[in-house]
This record gives structure tokens, sequence and C-alpha cells, in this order.
């Protein structure tokens, strides 16, 4: 309703903080101010004093967008306030002009961890692919692995756009016009969905390996694996599931992306991919599950339940008594 009587802009605006130190820096700020309303993009200009105790020589000038506050226009805007028009202004002077406010703050945000993200997913899938070596003396498995959910993340982004984004679910649930999605939630979800992912897969696959290290018959592995923990990594889905969609009653936006995200990669990850493609790309792939190379074995540290055959007690010989 704020938005259709005083126009998209007014629930976000943006706030120019000055600091004068001299004539010059006010000269310098009101030629700013009276430049602003002429800058496309701004729809009105508002000046007045600084925050409470901020001191006579801090001033305020509101300045409201055209455009709504995730609009990428109102991105735009920003960027040519301060990399254009400010710069023009405060040339040859001590006057600082600093631009803030919540609107101007998450676009910040948005760009800082959209610039860190690659660095997030490098250290994750790194760190996973590490303990996964360790633990099942595979490189394929954990490759699998790191492939898989990364699959399933971009899935979960992908229900998310049309969800929130596109507006496919935001009117049924009460949660808001269509818009972008918040920029801390795709490291969360990222975060949180590896977690949920390597536990499912950690449960899949240690079955796998438990019969691989007895039978060595690669087919039997993947059978008992999807056999005995189906239902375990199916139940857990559906209790995470129902968690993460109650998130969506509580009428927040920002809590109902969260629990979407999460619903919809658990979801497909259990569903879809842990109890279906990857039993099939195993079962293709044969003994080459479980190889590694001799010299990396030897050098890598063992983490596994199972002991590998040659390490395995001889069985008790009849009539012997247990100690």
């Amino acid at each position: 309703m704020l938005a259709q009587g005083f126009g998209p802009g007014f629930n976000g605006p943006l706030f120019l903080v000055a600091r004068t130190r001299s004539a010059a820096d006010r000269a310098a700020l009101d030629r700013l101010d009276h430049a602003l309303a002429a800058v496309p993009g701004v729809a009105a200009v508002e000046t007045g004093p600084g925050a409470p105790g901020a001191g006579p020589e801090t001033e305020v000038t509101q300045v409201v967008p055209t455009t709504a506050p995730e609009d990428p226009a109102t991105a735009a805007l920003i960027d040519r306030l301060r990399g254009d028009v400010l710069p023009r202004y405060v040339r040859g002077t001590t006057l600082e002009v600093h631009v803030g406010g919540l609107t101007a703050t998450f676009a910040d945000f948005a760009t800082v961890t959209a610039a860190e993200l690659p660095w997030l997913l490098t250290t994750v899938v790194g760190f996973s692919f590490l303990l996964l070596v360790l633990a099942f003396r595979s490189l394929l498995v954990p490759a699998l692995t790191a492939v898989l959910n990364l699959l399933s993340a971009a899935a979960s982004f992908g229900v998310l756009t049309a969800f929130f984004q596109w507006g496919w679910g935001t009117d049924a649930f009460g949660l808001g016009s269509p818009s972008p999605i918040e920029g801390y939630l795709p490291e969360l979800v990222l975060a949180v969905l590896f977690g949920l992912s390597m536990d499912y897969q950690v449960f899949l696959v240690s079955r796998m390996a438990e019969e691989w290290s007895h039978s060595r018959d690669n087919a039997r592995a993947v059978l008992a694996g999807v056999t005995h923990t189906a239902r375990v990594i199916t139940a857990a889905a559906l209790i995470m599931i129902a968690v993460f969609t109650a998130f969506v009653l509580t009428g927040q936006r920002s809590i109902a992306e969260f629990g979407v995200g999460l619903a919809a990669a658990v979801a497909l990850d259990a569903f879809v991919l842990r109890t279906a493609l990857v039993p099939a790309v195993m079962y293709l792939c044969g003994r080459a599950n479980w190889w590694l190379p001799g010299w990396l074995d030897r050098r890598l540290p063992r983490l596994t339940v199972e002991p590998p055959p040659e390490e395995e007690r001889p069985a008790r010989a009849p009539g012997a008594a247990l100690v």
C-alpha cells in the first residue's frame, strides 16, 4: 500500500551522510543536494540534520529512488551516486559523503557475498572431498558426491527462483509480491545442504563399502547399500522436509525462503539423487568406484570402520575359549 501510494522507492530510501569541515564543504554539499533531484532514478530529495549526537558538521540527505529496493535499477543508482555524482561534487574539498541506509547495506552485502561465493564452494567441496577420500579410500565416490551435491543445490535455487522471484508461490502463502532472493541465502543454504547431503551419502556409501570389503562384488555392494539404507534416508528426509516446510507458515519472507530452499533441496537429494542416481552411477562404474592409487593409499591415514581384508582376525578355532 505504501508503494502504491508514494511510489516503489518509498520503501527503501537511501541516506547520504555528509561531514563538512569548512564553508567550502558546506557550499559543495548545497550544490550536491540541488543536483541530486536531477539524477536519473531519483524521485525525491530531502535534507536535514544528522543523527542525534553526531555534531553540527554532520548532515543527512534522504534520497528516494523511483524504483523498489530490490530492483536492479536501485543498485545501479547506488553505484551511480558513489562512482559519478559524489566524486564530482566533493572534488577539491574536504567534504565526506557516504551512501547508506538499509537498501544500500543489503546491496553491498549481496555484492560481497557474491564475490566470496566461489571461495565458499571451493572450501566446502574441497573438505568434503578430502574427508570422503579418507573414509572410503576412493577417488570416484568423493567426486561423484561433490558433483551431485552441487546439482542438488542448483536445482533448489531454481525452485527458490520460481517460488519467490517469479512469484509462483508468494501469493498463495501471503509472502508479498515477486522479488529477488535475499543476498545471504545462497551461502546459508549451501552450507546446510552440504551437511545434510554428506550425512545421507555416508549412510548409503558406508554400507556399500562394508559389503565391498567382504565380497569384492560391486553390484552386490550397491544393492546392499540401497536395500539397507534407503528407508533410513527417506525417513530422515521426510522429517527434515516437514520441519523446513513449516518455516513457510511463519509469514516472514526471509525465513520462508530458507525453508523452501532447504525443503526442495532435501527432497531432490534424498528421493532423486541419493536413492536413485547415486546407486545407478555407482553400479555402472563398477570396480572403479573403489580405486585409489597405491602410493596415495599408503600415505593417507585410515578412518574406515571396517578393517581391510588382510587385517581381519582369523576365524576362531573350534573349542577355543573366548577372551
